[in-house]
């Protein structure tokens, strides 16, 4: 049976249980909105269930509780930010609102940042780019960890790399969030612990044999997570992977050939503004269009139209608004220890 929360109440718990464990509270609300926005669009592996994990990282010091990131360059269109490991969805907010008002007069504007704390679901902060007229790229790596291999090989370079993209379309916009990767971690580490399989063989085991057990991703020797394409075309997602490492580490001049320091990311965020294009009612159509003549493609499957990305993650947000979150049965369970730790109640379920 599933148990749903009032948005309200799952937003004011995050912000409680990271302000009792001494997070900034302007911080603390900005990563409760982008986790809770997670949760409501359907990414249920980086929602709340990122929850704990933030809460050991302050708890350890590895994240930090207070301060402003430091800026390394302004040029003004090229940012680049050292994060201090602060809370990822924080850095990330602020990074916006300052891409956005200079691609308001510039016409674009990017920022990267090195040293950023996790930045959770990439989704949950698009609609906020689209809904001012602003198409938007975000993509992440993190440095301090691989668990997927190049393709033909066997060892572990990259993390999942996702890249997103929020696009206006002058109506439902489209949000692009998609790992470079076969799957990602949060999904491979929930099934190991539950013992479960993967729905198609994404992983390779350690003698390069692919298959549907997270197991072999933990066992010796170990196995990693394919590239977006698997074992026939994964030289796409491979290619899709270096990218990322280009915009992030590259970019930021700090990643994967510099020193770990714990679970976190290295963020590349671009702001384009179409107005100072061919103007928005011109990109407008042009996405419109698209979109439209996607929607009208007559379905593989009878009964199933086509869809956009992000639709159903908007669609399932505005219900989930009006009727309560489902959350996936492992996340409160997984925060209770952390609420009678540091005094907070847990929200009532509806």
């Amino acid at each position: 049976m599933s148990t749903r929360y009032h948005h309200a109440d799952l937003v004011n718990f995050a912000d409680a249980l990271l302000t009792a464990a001494g997070l900034e509270q302007s911080k603390a609300q900005a990563v409760a909105d982008i986790l809770v926005e997670g949760d409501l669009m359907g990414h249920n592996t980086h929602g709340l269930a990122l929850r704990g994990g933030d809460l050991g990282e302050l708890e350890s010091g590895s994240m930090l509780r207070h301060g402003q990131p430091t800026v390394l360059a302004d040029y003004p269109a090229a940012v680049t930010w050292d994060g201090r490991r602060l809370a990822g969805p924080w850095l990330v907010l602020q990074a916006m609102k300052l891409a956005m008002e200079r691609a308001a007069a510039l016409g674009t504007c990017t920022v990267v940042i090195r040293r950023s704390h996790h930045i959770a679901c990439l989704a949950a902060y698009l609609k906020r780019a689209t809904d001012q007229g602003f198409l938007m790229l975000l993509t992440c790596s993190d440095p301090n960890a691989e668990s997927v291999a190049p393709f033909g090989g066997l060892d572990a370079v990259f993390s999942p790399n996702p890249i997103s993209a929020g696009i206006p379309t002058g109506g439902i916009p489209v949000l692009v969030d998609v790992s470079t990767s076969a799957t990602t971690n949060g999904l491979t580490n929930r099934l190991h612990k539950e013992g479960q399989c993967l729905p198609a063989r994404w992983v390779m085991d350690g003698e390069g044999m692919p298959g549907d057990d997270p197991a072999v991703l933990f066992a010796q020797p170990k196995g990693t997570i394919l590239p977006l394409g698997g074992m026939d075309s994964g030289h796409k997602g491979y290619g899709l992977s270096l990218l990322v490492e280009a915009l992030t580490g590259g970019l930021a001049g700090h990643g994967r050939a510099d020193a770990r320091e714990g679970w976190g990311a290295t963020v590349f965020l671009q702001i384009m503004d179409p107005r100072a294009f061919a103007g928005l009612d011109a990109f407008n159509r042009q996405t419109g269009h698209v979109s439209a003549a996607c929607h009208a493609s007559r379905p593989a499957l009878q009964n199933v139209p086509v869809r956009m990305p992000g639709e159903k993650g908007i669609a399932l947000a505005a219900r989930q608004m009006a009727g309560g979150v489902e959350l996936y049965p492992a996340i409160m369970p997984s925060l209770a220890s952390w609420a009678a730790k540091l005094a907070v109640m847990q929200p009532t379920a509806i």
